[in-house]
């Protein structure tokens, strides 16, 4: 049976752009040219996938994502233009329930078949998550807050690189921003290692990302850059278009680098490219690696060598993970120390002393 796909978006340009990379993969289309007539056609008609655009008439991209994961859960997928301001408003709709986002046909820095190449994967993918596991998330921001108010700061002794015992790195891509939200929002202002994520996205992106975590943490939340000292405590997101490296330098001080070269990685910054530059500089029995929802395999790799060092690696399971595709691979490999679901993962990272 072919997967129904809600095109909406105000631009016919977009529209037709959209249709011609999705419809000869057997995807039974239809458009909405608001959010409103989104709204309409999502809480009547059961659809697999919705791609939605932002700024539109009528009812712009956001309400239509919070109502349609109110009333009928769906999974959506943002379209958005390459700029910061549409970037921020994107993690906002990824914060109401969207799983992921693309970047409007003919707005990447690469040739529009490879453009459209990736837009058909993630529909496909996101096409093949259970009804079930799609709903409106808790709002972590909001609770964040309220709680900030309510409760006591703890004094936490200023600490270097020098100090650290142990490291933490996250790999992730689709679905997984709700995900590392949790997680951010979840550890405590103690927190004794320092905790490195690449989730896959532009630079835009991960800009606006950073900011949306620091808002749910009490931890000091970097997006990294050259020279970033690594410290216990502390939160690292890789920045989009960059890959996140670690260096030693003669002081004894860890750093992050900016890795320029993309190393024929398809994604920049790569889950194996932390992975691989961690064991550099990382004895491997420090080393704590996970791998959450994602498409492809990025990581997987990466996962087998820590484990083979004698590393703690953990994996998503298929019970859990929107995408089971990253966390498979690496499962397939034999790069992972345990499976265990999202909720078994977080109190891991969250006993990880």
């Amino acid at each position: 049976m072919s997967k129904k796909i809600l095109i909406v978006d105000d631009s016919a340009l977009v529209r037709k752009q959209l249709r011609g990379l999705i419809e000869e993969h057997d995807f039974e289309i239809d458009i909405a040219k608001n959010g409103q007539e989104a709204i309409d056609k999502a809480l009547a008609t059961d659809y697999d996938v919705i791609t939605m655009d932002i700024n539109m008439p009528v009812l712009d991209g956001i309400s239509a994502v919070k109502e349609i994961m109110q009333k009928n859960p769906t999974a959506i997928l943002m379209v958005s233009s390459l700029t910061s301001e549409n970037a921020s408003v994107t993690m906002e709709a990824m914060e109401y329930g969207a799983i992921d986002f693309i970047l409007k046909p003919g707005t990447m820095n690469v040739g529009v078949e490879e453009s459209g190449r990736e837009i058909v994967q993630k529909i496909k993918s996101l096409s093949r998550i259970p009804r079930r596991r799609l709903k409106a998330p808790e709002q972590i921001t909001e609770k964040r807050r309220e709680q900030r108010v309510e409760r006591e700061r703890i004094s936490v002794p200023l600490r270097t690189s020098r100090d650290l015992d142990k490291i933490v790195l996250i790999g992730v891509s689709t679905g997984g921003p709700g995900l590392i939200e949790q997680i951010v929002a979840s550890l405590p202002i103690d927190y004794p290692q320092p905790v490195c994520i690449v989730q896959h996205m532009p630079e835009q992106f991960t800009h606006a990302f950073a900011q949306r975590l620091a808002r749910v943490s009490d931890l000091p939340v970097h997006e990294t850059t050259t020279n970033d000292e690594v410290v216990p405590g502390h939160i690292y997101l890789a920045r989009g278009g960059v890959h996140l490296h670690f260096r030693r330098k003669t002081s004894g001080k860890i750093v992050t680098i900016d890795g320029k070269e993309k190393n024929e990685r398809f994604f920049q910054p790569s889950v194996d490219e932390m992975f691989e530059s961690a064991l550099k500089i990382f004895s491997a029995d420090k080393i704590f690696a996970i791998l959450l929802t994602g498409i492809g395999d990025d990581g997987a790799e990466g996962m087998v060598n820590i484990k083979s060092a004698g590393g703690y690696t953990v994996a998503e399971s298929e019970e859990s993970a929107t995408v089971y595709g990253m966390p498979k691979e690496a499962y397939e490999r034999g790069g992972t120390s345990e499976v265990l679901n999202f909720k078994q993962i977080l109190n891991r990272i969250l006993s990880y002393k």
